[in-house]
């Protein structure tokens, strides 16, 4: 869906980790593509100012054979370039003069040792101009001058290892620095500086995606050769906590978290608190799914020693873990070590709105917008989610629009100012917002091709959109907008599906619904959804027992959660039938499925549903408590008990807790209006009352008990005339409804109230000769 504050949480710890390796020695810094290149040969500068007077001294006493081992590319390149002239003034200028007289003459291995050291001068000269100056014609100068100083030294370990280094660094001569790598290690297999960076051209070979692997690839690729290569460099070094570590990151990637594991683990005993080493092994436990012991790995460090990257990365793991108050002292440790964090700020206050401590996340938000004004649109987008969730709409609607002011193509912050103006009542604003957002190239392309993440977001504004059009009873631009997430295909079309199947029942277009669901059903006759939907349209519309055998003909093949399903589906559409027996029989068969905490929510919300159009009302009461216990912001049973309570008169102020929970948590929702509405009504806080029922009639004009409900409080607030209209209207409803829908008891109570006021209207207007206006 949209973007959320809290984030993947496990992309998040992996986030944290890659932040703090760039730095460190570890797979991220080797695979960095562009490094810069070394200052190569320093500790041979001096050498270089020396040997430069001296090489046409050893030349002349060096015995014919030395002369006769130079190469003749050697000897091709001699003449010196402009740096060994300039190498060689300084030592003019600085230098004492030499007595030649007291240098004893130079061996063979001597004189070429010099020349190495020479050219090895040379080398890092050139070198150090490449990096400078980025000229790669000085880069190739260096690489020949190391090949000179290799033929006078062909066995120096530290020449070796400077020219295959070079090469790793000059772009395009990868393949060189991997063949005299090799060549370096097959000479002396204990060059831990030749092991080190074939290690080092594997993991940039990683980086840059070459040799793609899996725990079943052949040997002899990339990562083989990575893994093969540090497990000699820990071998050769097995103090080396960096080495263990990228060793271990190797593991995780080949997919052996054993290996993994213990190489972590010995890190972690060379350095027991290292923050790179607990947060390897924090990684490596939660990628496995193994929450618990990734956390541990941190709790393990005394408290003192942690750091705050550490407590970030606890905080991550607990809201993983649902440990919301944990995740919040974690994260406000972290604060508390590291002030002004913005990533740490913004991680706390998500933390504490998902916690529903909406004073503390607000003042945290604010914060964050204040510390940094120029990156605030996120910031602000929450704090006018907060704002509208505690009732400030207006305030909300400011904050949002200060918002868009950052970003007018803002998903999130169109999203919500959509929302706000929904809960205002302004839905023409609300539409324009929503289709305005639609049309964005990010939502609307022509060929009709989505991604997944604009298919969710293009479906969300699509049934939002869908929703006002019901709200205003625009039937045919509802439908209209509901085809376009069948479009989508997929998940999206089974709710396209539905949303139009409730449109037309809403309108008491039964016919309709019944066209829709058959469409549906026929549009993918494998998905059990739409099925059960098609089945309850049939039971609804007179053919009870067809449509219970279409229910029951799910079953079949089902997996246990889709029997689950089913069985629910089934329990509902006796519940509408009022076969009461058959019901209770569904749901106890649904019972053992339901395994979830969320399927076991809804399954008590509905056995307390079927008890209470028994008239059970303590056993009713029982089921919604039971449900409440495993989800206290369930708003569909928050809004059933307390209506329950308040239609019978009874813990009115409980009821009225409980609904106005439930507006808070869907403000829109016309039903919950209505229960609010009726709550205040059966208190005598009549002016409360009448505000929520003209609202729940606003958005539900054809529902006939909201219609009734406000007819009744016009009634008690002497408005005879006007509570005749509504109950008119009701009636009108009832008429066109289901008879699933009603309750013949209502349509009796209302056909009642209604002759009586008219009557009473009749004696009026026959009094005083003319109708009376109110």
């Amino acid at each position: 869906m949209l973007r959320t504050a809290a984030c993947a949480a496990l992309q998040f710890l992996e986030n944290i980790l890659t932040v703090l390796w760039l730095g460190a020695w570890g797979i991220p810094y080797m695979m960095k593509k562009n490094l810069a290149l070394p200052t190569i040969g320093v500790k041979f500068a001096a050498a270089l100012l020396v040997l430069t007077p001296l090489l046409p001294l050893s030349a002349q006493n060096a015995p014919a054979s030395g002369a006769a081992a130079t190469s003749t590319e050697g000897q091709a390149k001699q003449p010196v370039a402009a740096p060994a002239q300039a190498a060689s003034a300084k030592p003019a200028q600085t230098a004492p003069a030499l007595n030649q007289n007291s240098l004893a003459p130079m061996t063979a291995t001597e004189s070429k040792r010099a020349q190495a050291y020479y050219h090895l001068g040379l080398a890092s000269i050139y070198a150090d101009d490449a990096t400078s100056e980025g000229r790669t014609d000085e880069a190739n100068k260096a690489i020949e001058e190391y090949k000179m100083a290799l033929n006078d030294d062909p066995d120096s370990t530290e020449l070796n290892d400077g020219l295959a280094d070079l090469y790793f660094h000059i772009p395009g001569h990868e393949h060189d620095a991997e063949v005299a790598a090799r060549a370096e290690v097959k000479r002396d297999p204990s060059d831990i500086d030749a092991h080190r960076l074939l290690g080092r051209i594997y993991l940039r070979e990683l980086g840059q995606g070459e040799n793609g692997v899996s725990s079943t690839s052949q040997p002899g690729n990339v990562l083989d050769e990575a893994i093969a290569e540090f497990e000699k460099i820990v071998a050769l070094q097995p103090k080396s906590v960096e080495d263990h570590m990228v060793l271990g990151q190797l593991y995780r990637v080949k997919h052996q978290p054993d290996k993994a594991e213990a190489e972590l683990k010995t890190a972690q005993a060379i350095e027991p608190e290292s923050e790179e080493v607990v947060l390897n092994m924090a990684q490596l436990y939660a990628e496995s799914g193994n929450l618990k012991q990734a956390a541990k790995a941190i709790e393990d460090v005394p408290m003192d020693g942690r750091s705050p990257k550490m407590e970030f990365t606890l905080g991550a793991l607990y809201e993983q873990m649902k440990k919301s108050n944990d995740a919040i002292t974690a994260y406000q440790r972290a604060e508390q070590m590291e002030p002004g964090d913005l990533q740490t700020m913004d991680a706390l206050a998500q933390a504490l709105l998902s916690d529903n401590q909406l004073d503390e996340a607000l003042k945290e938000y604010k914060a964050l917008a204040e510390a940094d004004p120029d990156n605030s649109l996120d910031a602000l987008v929450h704090i006018g989610e907060i704002q509208r969730r505690q009732g400030k709409y207006d305030e909300a609607l400011a904050t949002i629009r200060k918002a868009r002011k950052f970003d007018p193509t803002s998903l999130e912050a169109g999203f919500n100012e959509g929302l706000v103006l929904d809960i205002l009542g302004r839905l023409d604003e609300a539409a324009q917002t929503y289709q305005s957002l639609l049309d964005q190239n990010t939502l609307t392309h022509a060929n009709g091709a989505y991604t997944d993440e604009e298919k969710n977001n293009r479906s969300i504004f699509l049934e939002r959109l869908g929703g006002v059009y019901e709200e205003q009873s625009k039937t045919d631009e509802a439908i209209s907008i509901y085809q376009k997430m069948i479009d989508l295909g997929g998940s999206y079309a089974v709710r396209g599906y539905q949303e139009e199947v409730d449109v037309y029942r809403n309108a008491h277009q039964f016919d309709k619904s019944l066209e829709v669901a058959r469409k549906a059903a026929a549009s993918n006759p494998k998905d059990p959804d739409l099925q059960l939907m098609l089945a309850g349209e049939i039971a609804d519309q007179g053919h009870p027992d067809d449509g219970l055998a279409m229910a029951k003909n799910q079953l079949n093949g089902a997996t246990p959660d889709q029997q689950r399903g089913v069985w629910l589906a089934i329990g509902q559409i006796n519940v509408r039938l009022h076969r009461w027996k058959d019901a209770e029989d569904a749901l106890d068969k649904a019972e053992p499925l339901a395994v979830k905490k969320e399927d076991r929510t809804y399954l008590f919300f509905l056995k307390g549903e079927l008890a209470e159009r028994q008239k059970h009302s303590e056993q009713a009461e029982q089921y919604f408590q039971q449900a409440l216990t495993l989800d206290p912001e369930n708003a569909m049973t928050l809004n059933y008990l307390g209506y329950m309570w308040a239609d019978k008169g009874e813990k009115l102020p409980e009821a009225l807790k409980m609904i106005r929970k439930a507006v808070d948590i869907e403000p829109m929702n016309g039903a919950y209006l209505d229960s609010l509405g009726w709550v205040y009504f059966k208190m005598g806080e009549y002016e409360l009352a009448e505000d929520n029922l003209r609202s729940a009639v606003s958005r539900d004009q054809t529902d006939p008990t909201v219609h009734m409900h406000l007819g009744d409080l016009y009634e008690k607030t002497g408005r005879i005339r006007l509570a005749a209209a509504q109950w008119e209207l009701s009636l009108a409803d009832f008429a066109k409804s289901s008879p699933a829908d009603i309750e013949q008891s209502d349509v009796a109570k209302v056909q009642k109230k209604l002759e009586s006021a008219r009557m009473r209207l009749a004696k009026e207007d026959s009094s005083v000769g003319q109708v009376k206006q109110e």
